[in-house]
């Protein structure tokens, strides 16, 4: 059985200084901004392929999430059939972090599972508005 389809793929890094890297991002690197959702700012570099600029968020006792290696990277698939995704990997053994759900403060449908390595992976889809 094949994997089910990918639509574009993004890769979300995180800074802790979102207005800075938004202007290195688009005013010296020349990246057309492709949606803007507030704490992170998606690039479009080619057709499929995005980058995700995204603010560090503080939690309620000041400590800095997304503070080590495997929380600084995010690597995203999206796609249309999220809960295939979710059931193809369900089915090799996969144990997700959070299963799909939808987020509506970046009206998005998500989940989120780790690689061997400790990097997170979600796989999502845009919601229409």
């Amino acid at each position: 059985m094949s994997h089910p389809q990918i639509d574009q793929q993004i890769t979300f890094l995180y800074t802790h200084d979102l207005e800075k890297s938004a202007d290195f991002y688009e005013n010296i690197f020349g990246l057309k901004l492709w949606i803007d959702q507030g704490s992170c700012r998606i690039y479009s570099l080619r057709e499929g392929s995005l980058i995700g600029i995204c603010q560090v968020n503080k939690n309620s006792k000041g400590k800095v999430n997304n503070a080590d290696q495997h929380e600084n990277i995010i690597f995203t698939i999206v796609t249309e059939q999220v809960d295939k995704w979710y059931a193809y990997l369900k089915e090799r053994g996969i144990v997700f972090e959070k299963p799909p759900e939808t987020n509506t403060n970046y009206n998005i449908y998500h989940c989120f599972l780790r690689d061997p390595n400790g990097y997170l992976i979600e796989i999502q889809r845009f919601l229409k508005t």
